[in-house]
């Protein structure tokens, strides 16, 4: 196999330009590789002058004015398209409704499937184009009979296939990330981009949620889901304290739960368990977020199903470690058994499965199981 498709003639690419310094130099570098490039910058805020507070969010005017003036120094056409409906919707929306029932979801994987690689993708191929280009940091692999394989990147602490996990077989016959390759440190892409004249060489890169540029998840969800008190429960289902808003806790939380007396034990508590109905927050010990199994629903394949249980590695955060799992197809869902308990876990996150550096697929948690049992309050 080859980590570089070999093209029989240039490809007419379309590179998304986010005003960050990974995607001008991925952009530069297809222009390089002697592609046609066309610069697009999506604008994915209805208000844009909002989504940049210092080195956090994107999606601003200053953000497309970057993209535009990296796009000139390449020398390549450059667009901007208006995604903010679709973004609104597929994203922003689907966030806030997936805390509302209790689960925690990846904004950044499900703007990668909807936006991305879906509403932007489709839109290149209609106007004629071959392939999107990002400055994702993963590798694409093409085998000998053709057909396209996502692998991590060549420096696993850039890696992004987390959030790529979620492309199929087509999306990536039509993807590109020249970055996947790249043995260097951001220092070194920054220096890339300096040598090659962009602005944005030491431009700050963004964090966290675009859309929550002060990086204050609870605030954003109490504007929009307004403030709703319920109680926070030990295990037994004694009442410790009280709390503003169940959609404001995550699996696994400890800090800012606000009960007004310690554990018997002296030991610190940690969310448990989230529950909606009755806007009920339960909280234990660090033991008692042991899983030791989960289903996930929903499941998206990089290439070809698995016809059989296998051993894979999983990993269960964006910016978290791989652990070992056995994983089966059941009946469309993925029933996965951890080799040894994790912790963490919440229904809403993506689990993504990897055979090696390869991405085998990605999959949405619907429900754990716990080595101890949460008592049910609801």
């Amino acid at each position: 196999m080859t980590d570089t498709p070999q093209r029989t003639r240039p490809l007419r690419v379309l590179a998304a330009m986010s005003g960050g310094v990974d995607s001008a130099v991925a952009a530069a570098r297809a222009a390089d590789a002697g592609h046609d490039v066309t610069g697009v910058h999506l604008a994915l805020s209805a208000n844009p002058q909002s989504f940049r507070t210092g080195a956090r969010g994107c999606c601003t005017i200053e953000d497309s004015r970057d993209a535009r003036r990296a796009a000139d120094v390449i020398g390549i056409p450059f667009y901007v398209w208006d995604l903010a409906d679709r973004f609104r919707e597929d994203v922003v929306e689907d966030f806030v409704a997936e805390y509302e029932a209790g689960r925690t979801p990846n904004p950044c994987l499900r703007c990668n499937e909807k936006i991305k690689f879906a509403a932007l993708l489709d839109k290149a191929l209609a106007l004629g184009f071959d392939a999107v280009c990002t400055g994702h940091y993963a590798k694409i692999v093409t085998l000998a009979d053709g057909s396209r394989e996502l692998h991590r990147a060549s420096d696993m602490a850039k890696d992004q296939s987390y959030v790529l996990g979620v492309l199929d077989e087509k999306q990536l016959a039509h993807a590109l990330f020249p970055l996947g390759d790249t043995l260097t440190t951001k220092e070194e892409i920054r220096a890339e981009a300096e040598h090659r004249g962009l602005a944005v060489a030491k431009k700050p890169d963004s964090h966290d949620i675009c859309f929550i540029a002060d990086g204050d998840t609870q605030g954003f969800l109490a504007k929009r889901l307004g403030k709703a008190e319920g109680d926070i429960v030990d295990e037994t289902g004694t009442k410790l304290g009280t709390h503003e808003g169940a959609y404001g806790f995550t699996i696994g939380q400890r800090k800012g739960l606000r009960i007004g007396h310690p554990a018997a034990d002296g030991k610190p508590r940690y969310v448990l368990d989230i529950s909606p109905v009755n806007n009920t927050v339960t909280v234990g010990p660090a033991d008692a977020l042991d899983v030791t199994g989960l289903t996930a629903i929903k499941p998206r394949w990089c290439g070809t199903a698995p016809t059989a249980p296998g051993v894979y590695t999983a990993q269960l955060r964006a910016h978290g470690g791989e652990t070992e799992v056995n994983a089966e197809l059941v009946d469309g869902e993925l029933r996965v058994t951890f080799t040894a308990p994790v912790r963490g876990v919440a229904p809403g996150q993506a689990i993504v499965l990897y055979d090696d550096t390869r991405v085998v697929g990605s999959a949405t948690i619907a429900s754990t199981v716990r080595r101890q049992p949460v008592t049910s309050t609801s």
